[in-house]
């Protein structure tokens, strides 16, 4: 089904839209999607033109589908968030490949019974890599997902994408339970993917730095995703190479990901000695080629005429 309209309920509005952003996810959204109807029988994919039956799975669980164009993550969901908020009170948004747990679905079904004392929720993320689950080895865990309409919207970030409160007075708080990321890529579509996001935080790192209502702000003392942000902007002061070594040490050593197995050390490696290599390398080549360009500018640019007049002419 290709619909746009979230809801058949014209002019009512429902308690709550579970927002999902889909592309070829064939292989997890049924899971994904049979967890997030245990909140809502609302569910709104924004397809990114799926080849392998995603839109046809999701129509037949009984989910609004619509396809749009996929530019980047905020662009999709502010665009989603636009699209549903006149139609329903709360909005919680997943990936594609993003699983509640039950003590997750009965906190959101209490919450939205009418328990909510806050305008946002904070829902803890799992990661599995190489098909297991990491309990150590995970990165960013706390995400804002469910937010009264109105008050949530994505970052302007090319990559590492938060939901932000609109307005000074919004309040979150967290919820128990988890989602579970379970990341269905296999290893070199993984690589694939974070080669493409290691080109958005080059860029971003490498432009000037975003302030202000439309990003997440690093705060020590902020929340975890602030927190992590602000950690974040320390790394980056550290020298190249040396901070990349020194976030695998972090992750693998420090965060105990070494239980985590081989997967663990698997991760540990391509998420620090390897992307964020890559990022380094990425943000050395542009400030290079930025370099060189402003020097062969420089070099072309005719100088000025400090030839004193003649008196005498």
């Amino acid at each position: 089904m290709n619909d746009s309209n979230p809801t058949s309920d014209t002019g009512t509005q429902g308690t709550c839209v579970v927002v999902l952003l889909t592309f070829n996810s064939a292989g997890i959204i049924r899971e994904t999607v049979t967890a997030a109807l245990r909140v809502s029988p609302h569910v709104y994919a924004v397809d990114s033109g799926s080849t392998d039956g995603t839109a046809q799975i999701l129509a037949e669980m009984g989910c609004r589908v619509v396809q749009r164009p996929f530019s980047n993550y905020s662009d999709q969901r502010n665009w989603a968030i636009a699209q549903v908020e006149g139609q329903f009170a709360w909005q919680l948004h997943l990936d594609a490949d993003e699983v509640l747990d039950d003590t997750a679905v009965h906190e959101m079904r209490a919450l939205l019974a009418g328990g909510a004392r806050h305008d946002a929720y904070m829902l803890r993320r799992r990661d599995y890599f190489m098909g297991k689950m990491l309990r150590f080895s995970g990165v960013n865990p706390w995400h804002l997902r469910l937010f009264r309409s109105g008050a949530g919207r994505c970052e302007a970030r090319l990559y590492d994408q938060h939901f932000i409160l609109v307005g000074a007075k919004r309040r979150s708080a967290r919820l128990a339970g988890f989602m579970h990321d379970k990341n269905a890529l296999a290893l070199s579509d993984w690589i694939g993917r974070h080669n493409r996001w290691s080109d958005s935080e080059a860029r971003e790192k490498s432009g000037p730095q975003l302030a202000g209502d439309d990003v997440l702000q690093p705060r020590l003392w902020g929340d975890a995703r602030e927190r992590t942000r602000f950690i974040k902007q320390l790394y980056y002061r550290l020298p190249i190479g040396l901070r990349a070594i020194s976030y695998f040490f972090y992750r693998y050593v420090l965060r105990l990901g070494f239980l985590d197995g081989k997967p663990g050390f698997y991760f540990a490696f391509f998420q620090a000695l390897w992307f964020r290599m890559l990022v380094d390398a990425k943000i050395y080549e542009l400030r290079t080629k930025k370099q060189e360009t402003s020097s062969t500018l420089e070099a072309s640019t005719p100088c000025a005429n400090t030839t004193r007049p003649n008196a005498s002419s």
